[in-house]
């Protein structure tokens, strides 16, 4: 594989969905233009172009700076070979070079392909076992890794049902279980009853294409029930990313009282409208491109879906300066020079490149309100449930425990984003109020390095940062429940 098929690959995979967006485009503008004024139309047609414009600005910056950056080592390994300076020098600059481009071609494509059979959830080799469903998810049990764990159901510790996000799917969160790099399995592996919650597919299941909130809400109510009665206890409720989001949204509505008490959101966008740079993109975006119909398809059964490739690729443009294709790939090469291609990466990779989905259209709509629409001061959500609206004061009200994890460099949901809830409620530890912990690194990093039991943060560990601040991690906090008051 040549040099130029390597870029041109990562031109293709960033431009793929803008076609796939404007086939979508095309289809909401024929009914949208019908309707309204030519000068209206004209108008936010020159909108668009202005917005484009400064899409264009900002991805030309990005890939300039990344240039600029790669070839400053260059400029500098030079220097060191014709001044003699101790360093990198021009023979192992270009023998890095060659080495990152060779793995690149070759090396990488055979480990994201390697990857496959141990990254995420694999039921066929007992690493899971479904115990329900409904007509929208299964619900699996996780197993522990270390066989000889004593049986979850005889030793009277509190069960814990996982909510994965839409978007990133569950497989992030049973990411590498063989190198207990699983968030799941970090919950099992300490002998709590633990559960995953996995939407079905989408493309082959009606009643997911048209699910709806409530539809959510009632299959979780459902779970619960069967949870608490074989285990006496109520449940924890845990969601990760957009899955936080939904829990928190369940336990509001006030449909789970009764069978869950505890709740625990991992770098959860509680409130959108505090991520800065999803509201610096939004805030050029026109106002009447600001629909989710521009982002859908069409199934053969005439029902609409919202494409995961093109949700994927509006996070993309969001950070735009830093996902151009010269960018990522001058990134991704110096990362392959670096070093091999450990599991860990291929596994992160593979994720991204392999693991996208699409989405139910109401679902997506219950986060596009809270990225749109804030919190309210006295607390309510933007979305409204069984015809009630969702207050934050439900936590306090009904003595609800909240540990709400956030990641210090995240750049996918804004620690402001997650933070959002204690503008209304205490933070502390007691019931009814918001217990914060928060982990080193970006988004991932809860589902991945720190569900190592052995990493620095481990998630059944304690732990301080830098501001000498003691925190407990998701599954201390959820073993803690456990112990007799």
């Amino acid at each position: 594989m040549e040099i130029t098929q390597i870029t041109e690959k990562y031109q293709f995979d960033y431009m793929l969905p803008f076609w796939k967006s404007f086939e979508a485009f095309l289809r909401v503008e024929r009914e949208k233009s019908a309707r309204t004024t030519v000068y209206q139309n004209m108008y936010d047609s020159l909108e668009l172009l202005r917005f484009n414009f400064w899409l264009i600005e900002e991805s030309y910056k990005g890939s300039l700076k990344a240039v600029f950056n790669y070839n400053q080592r260059l400029f500098n390994a030079w220097l060191n070979t014709v001044l003699y300076e101790e360093g990198e020098t021009l023979y192992s600059y270009l023998s890095a070079l060659l080495r990152g481009i060779d793995m690149m071609a070759f090396e990488y494509p055979k480990a994201l392909k390697e990857i496959k059979t141990e990254y995420g959830l694999h039921p066929e080799k007992g690493e899971c076992v479904k115990v329900s469903e409904t007509d929208r998810f299964m619900l699996y049990k996780i197993l522990p890794v270390d066989k000889n764990m004593e049986p979850a159901q005889t030793n009277g510790k509190k069960p814990i049902l996982v909510i994965p996000p839409y978007v990133l799917g569950p497989n992030i969160l049973a990411f590498l279980p063989k190198e207990q790099k699983s968030y799941v399995h970090a919950f099992a592996n300490q002998g709590i009853p633990t559960y995953l919650r996995v939407v079905k597919d989408i493309e082959n299941t009606p009643e997911v294409q048209a699910m709806t909130g409530e539809d959510d809400i009632n299959d979780t109510m459902f779970f619960c029930s069967q949870l608490k009665e074989k285990y006496g206890k109520k449940v924890t409720l845990n969601g990760f990313c957009q899955g936080g989001f939904i829990a928190l949204c369940s336990i509001l509505s006030g449909k789970l009282d009764e069978l869950a008490d505890a709740v625990i959101t991992c770098v959860a966008p509680v409130d959108g409208t505090k991520s800065g740079s999803l509201v610096e993109y939004m805030k050029n975006l026109p106002p009447r491109f600001k629909d989710l119909g521009y982002a859908t398809k069409v199934l053969p059964n005439g029902n609409q879906v919202v494409d995961g490739d093109i949700m994927s690729w509006v996070y993309k443009l969001k950070s735009i300066e830093r996902e151009t294709p010269v960018a990522v790939f001058l990134k991704e090469l110096q990362n392959f020079e670096n070093g091999g291609i450990s599991k860990t990466a291929a596994a992160v990779n593979y994720w991204l490149v392999c693991d996208r989905r699409d989405l139910p259209e109401n679902i997506v709509k219950m986060s596009y309100d809270s990225y749109t629409i804030p919190i309210t001061k006295d607390g309510t959500l933007p979305v409204r449930l069984f015809g009630r609206e969702l207050n934050l004061r439900h936590i306090e009200d009904k003595k609800i425990r909240w540990l709400l994890c956030v990641s210090e460099q995240d750049d996918l949901v804004d620690k402001e984003a997650s933070l959002a809830p204690l503008d209304y409620l205490k933070e502390g530890t007691d019931p009814g109020t918001v217990e914060v912990t928060v982990f080193p690194k970006g988004h991932g990093a809860i589902a991945t390095s720190w569900s190592h039991p052995d990493s620095k943060y481990a998630l059944h560990k304690s732990f301080s940062l830098n501001n000498g601040k003691k925190y407990r991690g998701p599954v201390r906090f959820q073993l803690d429940l456990s112990l007799p008051e």
